[in-house]
């Protein structure tokens, strides 16, 4: 099976540093995962690298941009040197919205992805802040790891958050709120509510997760959604086949 897993700035980040400890528990997962499966890692965070070397004002475009050149190498020198111990090569594959809008583009991105996986090389991909227009945007990494999943033909997107699960209502307001552990069909209303990131190198939030799921889900392609700071559910569902938390948003049964 081939696999992508998202990881987002609010688990990548503390206090404008990276979070290194929960790097490493991602990257023990993933050295993990991909004895049985292909692995593909979108990741966020090349802004909250730049910034742990140059406090610019994140606000100015300009200035994000300028941030995201000095994180990028930042967080791929972290995550190469965590990973040396599993004896893994990481390659940087970096991508716009204009090479998701191409088909040429698409098809030298599969093939790259493709070289890397074949090589047991682990691909991890992000959006080229650097360059990209549109306020940086594809938008954020929850879209960006959907069309990632579907492009290069994987089988599911992981999507390790600050968000643990999909509520029926906000935990954060409601503490009787109950996660769904299984998820087929999206609401329309809830896919166009206001995107509400909790973290200050965020962009997403639930909405945008919902979203990348929402898009998956009609290409018959499951998603799963799970706390990013406590690994515990993705390890049970994916390494052990116990869905014990999180949310599968998928068409099967």
């Amino acid at each position: 099976m081939r696999v992508v897993v998202k990881v987002g700035s609010a688990v990548l980040t503390q206090d404008g540093e990276i979070a290194l400890e929960r790097m490493q528990s991602l990257v023990d997962f993933l050295a993990e995962l991909k004895k049985e499966h292909e692995v593909i890692l979108v990741s966020s965070g090349a802004v909250a690298g730049g910034y742990t070397k140059l406090k610019l004002d994140r606000n100015i475009i300009s200035n994000k941009q300028a941030l995201a050149a000095i994180g990028q190498p930042v967080l791929m020198n972290k995550y190469a040197k965590k990973f040396l111990k599993y004896d893994t090569i990481v390659a940087q594959v970096l991508v716009t919205a204009a090479n998701l809008n191409s088909q040429e583009d698409i098809k030298r991105v599969r093939a790259t992805v493709e070289t890397l996986l074949q090589n047991d090389v682990l691909p991890i991909v992000n959006e080229n802040d650097a360059t990209a227009t549109e306020e940086l945007e594809l938008g954020d990494n929850d879209q960006l790891s959907a069309y990632i999943t579907k492009d290069t033909a994987s089988d599911m997107l992981i999507i390790l958050s600050d968000i643990d699960a999909y509520y029926d209502s906000d935990p954060r307001q409601n503490p009787n709120a109950k996660p769904f552990k299984i998820v087929n069909k999206i609401d329309e209303k809830e896919l166009s509510r206001e995107v509400s990131p909790n973290n200050v190198f965020a962009t997403g939030g639930i909405v945008t997760k919902l979203k990348a799921a929402d898009y998956l889900l009609k290409a018959n392609i499951d998603t799963f959604l799970a706390s990013g700071f406590d690994l515990h559910d993705v390890r049970s569902f994916m390494l052990e086949s116990s869905h014990k938390g999180g949310t599968l948003f998928t068409c099967k049964g």
